[in-house]
């Protein structure tokens, strides 16, 4: 029995108590108002609730004494071994074995499937993160936004959204310049533009831009800016693209800053519809000649100019015409993921929009990322000033990386020890869940050869404490994977798998699946089996939404 099947039978319990105690009078409830928790002791049950405290109230009755109906009704549930009211009400709920053990079958059987849940259907979701400018290599902080981000989106996706990956390029505006003549300050070998990039990556791109345009020496230097700064921009984000492929981070909708300021054909750019939309809304003033968003109306701490005086448009033009497309291509609900010092944005972006139209604290979130850090990590010997995503995964490897940057929530300032991170022991976190994973696998291949297959299924046989213990841990991934995708935290994830490694390698040493000696194989063998492979699927599951391998033999 899982917790959606004990919930729904709590739900039967329940409901015609209640309107019995309102004379017929339905109450409304359904299975998602009567939450089921873990126990922390486990002398208390599989499961418990605080049903009865919910609902006393509503149905008139005092708690505990609505909570011993309740208790009675779930007594004669098929697959519940006993009930027991606690303190002021709380029902704990002790599953019988059977009924507990039968989950492993369902695990195997289900697979990659177990745990996707659909509480995030309806919902069609626009995830932006990375979003680097095209102008250098990406660096340690835009590799914990990729980690996090990527493991959002998968967590959202495994609970049924429809979501899109999407990286949005600054490529317009006075860095790309500043870029552009950097890199021809390289090719005429001449010191690097006071407010220039430097950095060896610099001179490697203009090797590229030279051996592509062996002639760009020859062209007038406005022509030479031009042709490098797109030359050596195709370059860059070239190897974004590949850097964030290595880390295993794939992104659905690359989007041009560029497609924003776009007059095609006369026709008005994406940002001069976006100012006159944002005016039909009746949220635009001008004023000192100036074109102006009352942004005040929805919490901003000033109003925003969108056009200056001279006619030019602000970056926060852009940004409207950028949130703005994303509604019109469909996406109800974007999420923007964003580095620390971006905490000015917030406010911007949810006052844009309430000024669009939509509901600030419904259609958009912004999640703040907090800074990185890694003991011991050297600069960037291509950059010079940064520490390069490269260079973090050639030094400590995408799985130790991804799974400690995911490990953490987005808003927590975190700083790595490199030194646990390459242990092969149970202090670093993401060798212990792999580990546990090929442990399942070693189990399975030794059995296979001692005769043990799952040929048998007798689940009333998993009685042991230890399977006990990791048959309620099991129970548990899906609601983890749902909560996780809700509030947009996926180290809730890592550190579920954490625990529920600990609980496989305490059975693993009380339980065995392969006979001891020339002892026959007995169906509690081969039903212990299952709970082994069904453990294996759940951190193979688990690690995949951290877009972390699982390997079978380590």
């Amino acid at each position: 029995m899982d917790p959606a099947a004990l919930s729904a039978a709590l739900l039967a319990v329940i409901a015609p108590l209640a309107e019995a105690r309102r004379e017929g009078s339905s109450v409304g409830i359904t299975a998602a108002d009567l939450p089921l928790e873990r126990p922390k002791n486990r002398d208390h049950g599989d499961w418990a609730s605080n049903a009865a405290l919910k609902l006393s109230k509503i149905v008139g009755v005092n708690p505990r004494e609505f909570a011993a109906e309740i208790a009675a009704g779930l007594e004669a549930v098929e697959g519940i071994a006993s009930v027991e009211v606690a303190g002021p009400g709380f029902i704990n709920i002790r599953l019988d074995a059977a009924a507990a053990g039968a989950l492993a079958r369902t695990i195997v059987e289900q697979g990659a499937a177990f745990g996707t849940n659909d509480t995030q259907r309806g919902n069609t979701i626009n995830l932006e993160f990375v979003s680097a400018n095209p102008t250098g290599p990406l660096h340690i902080g835009h590799t914990r936004w990729a980690a996090l981000g990527d493991a959002i989106a998968r967590v959202l996706l495994a609970s049924g959204a429809t979501l899109v990956r999407e990286f949005y390029i600054n490529d317009a505006g006075a860095q790309m310049e500043r870029f552009g003549r950097s890199v021809v300050a390289a090719i005429a070998g001449e010191p690097t533009p006071e407010d220039g990039y430097g950095g060896a990556y610099i001179a490697a791109l203009a090797e590229r831009v030279r051996a592509a345009r062996t002639d760009i020496l020859d062209l007038d230097r406005a022509e030479q800016i031009s042709v490098a700064t797109e030359l050596a921009y195709g370059f860059q984000l070239g190897e974004i693209q590949a850097s964030l492929a290595r880390f295993n981070v794939h992104f659905d909708v690359w989007f041009s800053e560029r497609d924003l300021h776009a007059r095609i054909e006369g026709r008005p750019s994406l940002v001069d519809e976006a100012v006159d939309r944002l005016r039909e809304q009746g949220h635009v003033f001008d004023e000192d000649d100036a074109v102006w968003v009352r942004t005040t109306d929805f919490g901003d701490d000033k109003d925003r100019v969108i056009r200056r005086s001279n006619g030019e448009y602000t970056y926060f033009a852009a940004d409207a015409a950028y949130y703005l497309n994303k509604g019109d291509r469909g996406f109800a609900h974007k999420i923007y993921l964003l580095g620390a010092d971006h905490h000015g944005y917030v406010h911007r972006l949810k006052a844009l929009a309430g000024a669009a139209g939509d509901d600030p604290d419904k259609d958009i979130e912004v999640l703040i990322g907090q800074l990185v850090s890694i003991n011991g990590a050297r600069l960037s010997k291509r950059a010079g000033n940064i520490v390069e995503l490269d260079d973090l995964q050639a030094w400590l490897g995408t799985d130790a990386l991804r799974y400690s940057l995911a490990r953490y929530p987005a808003d927590s300032p975190l700083t790595l020890d490199p030194e646990i991170l390459q242990k092969r022991t149970n202090d670093n976190p993401v060798f212990y869940v792999q580990y546990a994973h090929a442990r399942t696998h070693n189990v399975a291949r030794n059995a296979a050869d001692s005769g043990v297959d799952r040929s048998d299924f007798a689940p009333e046989l998993l009685d042991h404490e230890t399977e006990s213990a990791l048959l309620g841990a099991l129970q548990e991934y899906p609601r983890i994977v749902a909560y996780a995708a809700e509030v947009r935290e996926p180290h809730r994830v890592a550190r579920y798998l954490e625990e529920l490694a600990g609980l496989y390698h305490r059975w693993y040493d009380n339980c065995r699946v392969i006979p001891l000696g020339d002892a026959p194989v007995e169906p509690v063998h081969r039903t212990r089996l299952w709970l082994n492979d069904a453990t294996g699927q759940v951190l193979r599951n688990g690690l995949d939404l951290l877009g972390v391998s699982a390997p079978e033999r380590m």
